[in-house]
């Protein structure tokens, strides 16, 4: 009987080892999931983190861009409105020039040549080149052929010297700032001379 007892004893222990070993492998088993669960969620989590990254690095990259592009229009846009600056001042010495132009135009006509003639080709020329220096040029007109950016047409003269839009004569002088229209000349410019029909 003992030996019974000591063989259910044993069969109990053999009984209850196989039923830890179970429950130590179901547990076993369970955490592996939940490993295997907790990895998958943090792959996702991750993946999730990279795009992001990703979403952000083009978003940063891109307005680093967009401000070097804006920093450069806005040095580009400064050097210009600098280049600019005295067109006004220029445009408003242009009516002076031409009274200048007109007093030295009308002494010679008259046929005076005396000092204040002199004086007043002198400032006349001073004023000239203080605008060449800064950047103002007369437009060169007389001869050339009309150019609509350039010139304002006043009216139209037939000739048969020049040929068809020409200009043949400057009424008042055009000038650049740099490379913009400050004032365009005021021009005559040729046509075709009108057919003359002789009766036969």
């Amino acid at each position: 009987m003992t030996e019974h007892k000591e063989q259910n004893s044993a069969t109990m222990n053999n009984a209850a080892e196989t039923a830890e070993e179970q429950t130590r492998t179901q547990t076993e088993d369970q955490a592996a999931e939940q490993v295997l669960d907790d990895l998958d969620s943090l792959r996702a989590k991750l993946q999730e983190a990279e795009q992001k990254r990703d979403e952000y690095l083009y978003l940063a990259q891109r307005t680093r861009a967009d401000f070097e592009n804006y920093q450069k229009r806005m040095k580009r846009d400064q050097a210009e409105e600098r280049r600019y600056a005295q067109v006004p001042l220029a445009f408003d010495l242009l009516s002076a020039l031409d009274n200048l132009e007109r007093a030295t135009a009308a002494a010679e006509q008259a046929g005076e040549k005396g000092p204040l003639v002199q004086g007043v080709a002198m400032v006349h020329t001073q004023l000239l080149d203080i605008l060449r220096r800064h950047g103002v040029t007369r437009i060169e007109a007389q001869g050339k052929p009309f150019d609509p950016n350039c010139h304002q047409a006043v009216t139209q003269l037939p000739s048969k010297e020049h040929p068809p839009m020409t200009v043949v004569q400057v009424l008042e002088q055009g000038y650049l700032i740099h490379d913009r229209v400050l004032r365009p000349a005021r021009v005559v410019v040729s046509t075709a001379p009108e057919p003359t029909d002789k009766p036969v």
